[in-house]
């Protein structure tokens, strides 16, 4: 996995909104889910970056299913932003609610391409 991966460039994309996200956050003082957040939503890339400097194969693996685990709780900070009204902007929350979603997808199916050639 190249530094050009699109798992790399996608994770970083979306902890730069995060951080966006989480700056707006902290101006309307909310601090708790907006630091679960931030947490959460920068970690994917990071253990996405440390995957593909993993010293083995199932080292890359177990990386690339904390950052699942990372996107999975991101997604329901995000939920809870909005739902309690934090997260006021309909149209900014879809698109980095579908941005966290499509992370998602894309982790899932390289750690399912895992799982499947160990069977």
């Amino acid at each position: 996995m190249k530094d050009n991966n699109v798992v790399v460039v996608k994770s970083k994309t979306f902890a730069l909104r995060i951080i966006r996200l989480y700056q707006i956050l902290n101006q309307r003082h909310e601090h708790i889910m907006s630091k679960q957040m931030l947490r959460s939503g920068t970690s994917i890339g990071a253990n996405v970056k440390e995957a593909i400097r993993g010293q083995s194969r199932a080292d890359f693996f177990a990386k690339l299913n904390i950052a699942l685990k990372e996107a999975s709780e991101t997604e329901y900070w995000l939920e809870l932003l909005h739902e309690s009204g934090y997260i006021d902007n309909e149209a900014a929350y879809q698109s980095i609610y579908q941005e966290c979603q499509e992370l998602i997808s894309i982790l899932v199916a390289i750690t399912k391409a895992q799982s499947q050639s160990t069977l």
